[in-house]
């Protein structure tokens, strides 16, 4: 078995966390690379993803001026949360991963809370 780098370790240290409070709820999974960012709602239970946005749908990528900036993470916060409304789901448990709560991980979840989503 190999060894785990110091990030795979924080990752899977904050979704042990996340996944222990949860209580039944879905976890809205946040991905950041450096030229884009992701969202997911997750029901654990069953394995399912609920609602999903990223800076390279469709709905976005013409209206963004990139996907690095927290103006991109501010229209994927507000996506997810529209879609994981339409899907049924309005309490979610967030899970920012390997990345500190800071910036465009923060601007995702504000937006997030905007849009309907409660965490």
């Amino acid at each position: 078995m190999a060894h785990q780098t110091t990030t795979e370790r924080r990752a899977a240290r904050v979704r042990r966390a996340v996944k222990a409070a949860a209580n039944g709820r879905p976890r809205l999974s946040v991905h950041r690379s450096s030229k884009n960012i992701y969202a997911q709602v997750i029901d654990d239970a069953q394995g399912v993803t609920l609602a999903a946005a990223s800076t390279l749908d469709t709905a976005l990528k013409g209206n963004l001026k990139t996907g690095a900036d927290k103006a991109a993470a501010e229209a994927v916060g507000k996506l997810v949360a529209e879609r994981a409304v339409a899907a049924g789901v309005k309490q979610v448990v967030f899970d920012r991963g390997r990345f500190i709560y800071h910036g465009r991980v923060k601007a995702l979840a504000d937006a997030a809370r905007e849009g309907g989503l409660e965490f």
